[in-house]
């Protein structure tokens, strides 16, 4: 059996959301047909890079994972100097590689195993264009290099050092329509390289869902969010849009958060952080939500989302993301909003207008249905791979 590798810069079963549970999820689909192993770091934390896992040779559910230690854990105050010293600014090469290895998760080794050994694999695959161990290590030779950038239209892609990367890489494999015509506009050599358009594929849950109110006692009408509770990810946009919405309705609806919070939560009775959950306590939320709603203006594809969808219930997401954007106008199964204005009036439709509100759940389970299936991907993915 032909053996391949992916570069992530964190793997493992604790990982959750983002490229690195979408590398997760093809490095175990693709066991079928490779010999499959994940090159990645000891880290566990994306903020700090602490070292949590031990190095050396693993296996998870069929896949040999191989962890290189991270040197120096993230200095945030360092970084953030050196971020202003590049962005908007003329500068070296040797300035973008300071923030580069400032970022990380810097790890030197990995690179090392990658220039002696990148020919032993019949492709090496790089998962996320921004971090260290892709945006170096993708340098290294190997028989065939194929990215898988997950970008989006954010400050540091516009770096010299990214434009090396991409103009690196023999294949590409994009999330989705909207991210496919961004990268080929900044770095128009990429449109002569075979790629393909899959993002990765939702399964509805197995078995019986449990009680939202039985669980957690929520019985009141909620929107949800589910992921990394971040600025990034457009949260302090959505809990002040809430926090104004609830001021205008008379406070009928709660705000329902699953996943691991890096900014503070407002306290407040009507907004239900509910952690870390599992598969099947997520799935039930988002199920009996009135939509999900996702702020984040930087998604390469979102995953969340389409779970929704597959759920049966609407997104309310934001229109400065064309990936989101272009879910919405291709499932019809969402609304998009550029500002507050928008976000309450499209909120107060989906609570006023059953018979649509239905039809936009059938939409939105329909369009998984068709573009989001595993076993149609993970074959694109075979294909591209073993292509000569």
């Amino acid at each position: 059996m032909d053996k391949i590798a992916f570069v992530c810069q964190r793997y493992g079963a604790e990982v959750v959301g983002g490229s690195e549970a979408e590398c997760r999820m093809y490095a175990e689909r693709l066991t079928k047909y490779f010999s499959v192993e994940v090159i990645t770091t000891c880290a566990l934390d994306a903020e700090s890079w602490t070292n949590h896992y031990s190095s050396g040779v693993t296996e998870l559910n069929g896949v040999k994972v191989r962890r290189f230690r991270v040197e120096g854990q993230r200095d945030i105050a360092k970084c953030a100097a050196l971020e202003e010293e590049i962005k908007g600014h003329s500068h070296s090469d040797e300035a973008e590689e300071k923030w580069l290895k400032a970022q990380g998760p810097y790890c030197p080794t990995l690179v090392n195993y990658l220039e002696k050994h990148g020919m032993d694999y019949e492709a090496v695959l790089f998962m996320t264009y921004l971090f260290y161990p892709t945006a170096v290590g993708i340098h290294a030779k190997t028989k065939k290099t194929i990215f898988v950038p997950t970008a989006h239209d954010e400050w540091p892609i516009y770096q010299r050092i990214y434009s090396r990367a991409f103009d690196s890489a023999d294949q590409f494999i994009y999330n989705a329509p909207a991210e496919k015509r961004f990268v080929e506009r900044i770095f128009p050599s990429t449109a002569k390289k075979t790629n393909i358009t899959v993002g990765a594929g939702v399964t509805y849950p197995a078995g019986t869902l449990p009680s939202v109110q039985e669980r957690f006692g929520v019985t009141s009408p909620y929107i949800c969010y589910s992921g990394r509770i971040d600025h990034s990810k457009g949260c302090g946009t959505l809990f002040y849009y809430f926090e104004k919405y609830q001021k205008t309705h008379n406070g009928k609806m709660k705000l329902i958060l699953t996943g691991k919070a890096a900014m503070d939560i407002p306290k407040r009775p009507d907004i239900i952080p509910l952690g870390f959950v599992s598969e099947e306590e997520k799935y039930a939320v988002m199920q009996n939500a009135v939509a999900l709603v996702l702020a984040s203006e930087f998604e390469s594809l979102s995953i969340v989302v389409l779970e929704s969808m597959m759920m049966g219930r609407p997104v309310l997401v934001n229109g400065e993301c064309e990936v989101l954007k272009d879910h919405c106008i291709q499932s019809n199964a969402g609304f998009y909003f550029l500002n507050y204005k928008e976000f309450a009036a499209e909120l107060d439709y989906l609570l006023e207008h059953k018979a649509e509100y239905d039809q936009m759940c059938d939409n939105g389970r329909q369009y998984v249905k068709e573009h989001y299936q595993w076993d149609h991907i993970i074959q694109q993915i075979v294909d591209l791979i073993k292509e000569r």
